[in-house]
């Protein structure tokens, strides 16, 4: 009997919808970091957007390894991942970036509340990569947050924001 393909729906960051098979797809979980503040949120400034700072994990680090890393890469501050607060699933086309614009991935969101330990935001640390799509993390106000642009494809980036909050004042 004949294996049926399955096709499966991605998105890009305009929400832009492509149809492919499963055997185009690239596994790359992924791993955020959600800093709060006195009421406001850092988010890494990316293309047209925001997200929170974070990225892919690579296969040799642990997921906190690499929220580390990543953190540290996009913001210059040195985190603590505390306690996860989502996992979720985004089959994604990353279209504006150059080197991966014709891949399709199936990513695997963890996001992690975190503590700030050191540092000063700075992009320093950025990668070749980040360079050409990235700049400067800022401090937003999270009654402001709404009206952000932010890449991440979550529908519930507020509310995720809130389980932070929430759970920020039990640790």
């Amino acid at each position: 009997m004949e294996e049926k393909i399955k096709k499966i729906i991605c998105r890009d960051g305009d929400n832009n919808k492509y149809e492919v098979s499963e055997n185009e797809l690239r596994f790359r979980p992924s791993v955020y970091g959600i800093l709060i503040e006195e009421n406001k949120v850092l988010l890494s400034k990316q293309w047209d957007g925001y997200n929170f700072p974070g990225g892919g994990i690579k296969i040799y680090e642990t997921v906190e390894e690499a929220l580390q890393r990543e953190f540290f890469e996009e913001t210059g501050l040195k985190i603590e991942p505390m306690k996860i607060i989502r996992v979720k699933t985004d089959f994604f086309r990353p279209t504006l970036s150059p080197s991966h614009k014709d891949e399709y991935w199936n990513c695997q969101l963890i996001y992690f509340l975190v503590k700030k330990i050191s540092g000063e935001i700075s992009k320093d640390n950025f990668d070749e990569e980040e360079k050409e799509y990235a700049d400067f993390a800022e401090w937003i106000d999270i009654k402001d947050f709404h009206k952000l642009k932010i890449c991440n494809g979550l529908k519930d980036n507020l509310e995720l924001i809130e389980e932070a909050i929430i759970l920020s004042n039990k640790i």
